[in-house]
């Protein structure tokens, strides 16, 4: 496949669909699974062109059941194949819960090694278009807390290219989380072969004097911070972590070591959430490279209102992530 034109437009969306048709393409034991993923391409048309490309025998429409969805995942992969199940709002995880947290995670550690579960559970995830309480929520907090499971967030197309590759490819169970409001926007098709580590974060934005921690939607938020902040002569580094597990704290201590302030945003809510593990690893490991105290932009602990003002007082936005960056960097 040539590398992108100036021409053309690749969205988050299609780089979804692009880079499971990739592993299709390479490996027949890949078969995808989920609510209106066939004919239908997805309801947020992340599958388009799987169907007519690889056929009901590898593209699987399912009842509106995410205990089916994730049970027949789960048992696909312990016979040797690679599924690809979407769930189609993260909300709904808890809806099978019992197999993602209790089941799945552990049957390769129960085992000794004898059964792996090589599955990847898409889903989307987050808040930022007023969907309401039940369909808006960044819950890759609940993923974090379980072991045995992957994390994924990509915050780019090429990314998702290159971490859904990675994550199909994994023994492991993934949890792969595309960011809805993130489905609209585009960037450079990655090459053929385009392969990104499970783990290893990046820095998506190069500066002297803080550091920013972000994931998914939060990287264009803490970007768009750094672009304002650079005309008042504070300069921004912003790690991307692209993944939650494994967790590239190494990236982020090198950071620290030019920067020695720290500033971490994240759409989940502040309670429960995965930047407080980061906060406490850097306490731990990178207490003395610091010379502010740290600070986490975060979701509120309430459910998300419908309506985008009320919205966008919960979540993280520019201006927040700004004030926090700025008030840091006088300190």
């Amino acid at each position: 496949m040539a590398d992108v034109t100036k021409a053309e437009k690749f969205t988050y969306r299609d780089a979804v669909a692009e880079g499971i048709a990739r592993e299709m393409r390479r490996d027949p034991s890949v078969v995808c699974l989920g609510e209106d993923i066939g004919a239908a391409e997805g309801v947020f048309k992340t599958t388009v062109g799987l169907f007519k490309e690889f056929g009901p025998g590898r593209v699987w429409d399912t009842p509106i059941s995410e205990q089916a969805i994730v049970g027949a995942a789960m048992g696909a992969a312990m016979t040797g194949m690679r599924p690809v199940a979407e769930i189609m709002f993260s909300d709904f995880l808890a809806c099978c819960w019992d197999y993602l947290a209790n089941e799945i995670p552990k049957a390769r550690y129960m085992t000794g090694g004898q059964v792996t579960v090589p599955l990847v559970v898409r889903t989307a995830n987050g808040g930022g278009l007023g969907f309401g309480a039940q369909h808006s929520q960044a819950v890759e907090n609940w993923a974090f807390t379980v072991p045995g499971l992957k994390i994924v967030a990509p915050s780019t197309p090429a990314d998702v290219v290159g971490l859904m590759s990675a994550a199909i490819r994994s023994d492991d169970p993934v949890v792969f989380f595309e960011h809805k409001a993130l489905l609209a926007g585009s960037g450079p098709r990655p090459p053929e072969g385009h392969l990104i580590e499970l783990g290893q974060a990046a820095v998506a934005r190069e500066g002297t004097d803080v550091t920013v921690v972000a994931l998914a939607s939060t990287v264009p938020l803490s970007l768009k911070a750094a672009d304002q902040l650079a005309g008042e002569g504070i300069s921004v580094e912003v790690i991307d972590l692209r993944c939650l597990i494994p967790l590239d704290m190494r990236t982020v201590l090198r950071s620290l070591e030019r920067t020695s302030r720290l500033v971490v945003v994240e759409e989940n809510p502040y309670q429960g959430g995965w930047g407080g593990t980061v906060v406490s690893v850097v306490a731990d490991e990178g207490f003395e490279l610091l010379d502010a105290p740290i600070k986490r932009v975060a979701g509120a602990n309430v459910p998300l209102p419908f309506a985008d003002s009320l919205e966008a007082e919960v979540i993280p936005t520019v201006d927040k992530v700004t004030e926090a960056i700025r008030r840091l960097s006088a300190y």
